[in-house]
Parts: structure tokens; sequence; C-alpha cells
């Protein structure tokens, strides 16, 4: 049974898809991924093969990546045809990054669950969720 959490429509970009229909979506050439953590989320808990690294907010402090907006738009100008579908930790970041996108022209998802899902009753991540959970590509350094 999955773990999706429920979430009210989309409001201010695209939508909102499972890790599995966005993995689907890339490995057909439809969507470009864009994972929006952090470069030290990506270098210690792990990255996705094949996605455009770019930080919605960095580490330390989580200000906002002052290069997001020219990235985006470079990541969305190589391939024009294809959807955007964004990555974060648990799927609530990317949401924020979808809603820039669209502000900036372009149309992004938010993938649900993210990268390492939410926290279960102990606090721990990965377990409930999540990329990873589900058994789709990633590594780690």
């Amino acid at each position: 049974m999955s773990h999706t959490p429920a979430r009210p429509p989309a409001e201010g970009y695209a939508g909102d898809v499972s890790p599995e229909q966005a993995w689907a979506w890339v490995q057909a050439g439809e969507a470009v991924l864009i994972d929006v953590r952090s470069d030290a989320e990506r270098e210690w808990v792990g990255y996705v093969p094949g996605a455009i690294g770019l930080a919605w907010k960095q580490w330390p402090g989580m200000t906002l990546n002052p290069a997001f907006d020219t990235g985006l738009q470079a990541a969305a100008s190589a391939a024009p045809d294809k959807k955007l579908v964004l990555l974060c930790r648990s799927g609530v970041r990317s949401i924020a990054a979808a809603r820039r996108a669209t502000e900036l022209g372009l149309s992004a998802y938010n993938i649900l669950e993210g990268f390492e899902g939410d926290a279960d009753a102990q606090g721990h991540r990965g377990r409930l969720g999540g990329w990873r959970y589900r058994g789709l590509p990633w590594k780690q350094y």
C-alpha cells in the first residue's frame, strides 16, 4: 500500500506526481528530473543519477539559492518539450520551487514524498515512502 500523503489540488504549479510516475516520464524521455535539495543533502544522503542538481535553498542556513531561476530556465531551455519534475527531501521545498517555476512561465510538477519520505514516529526518514523507499534508482557518493 502506498503511503502517498493526501494533498489538496495543486495551486500555483502544474501538479503532484508519484515518484513512480515521475521516473516513468523520465525513462520515456518526457521529463527532466531536477533535484532541488541542497548540495549537501545530495552528497550526504544520496542522489538520482542523471538528475539535475539545482538547490532551491542552500546549506548552511537554508537561504534561497540566488542562481535558482537562471539554472531552472537553462534546464527548461535545454529540454523545451519536456516536463520538469522537481524532487526534494519530503515533497515540500519542491512545491515552493514548482510555484517559482510557474512564476517564471515554466510548467513544473512536484514529486510526492520526495527523496526520503515523511519521518516516522521515531523521527527517521526513508521508512514511510519516498524515492529510495520505492526502489527507484539512486546512489551515494
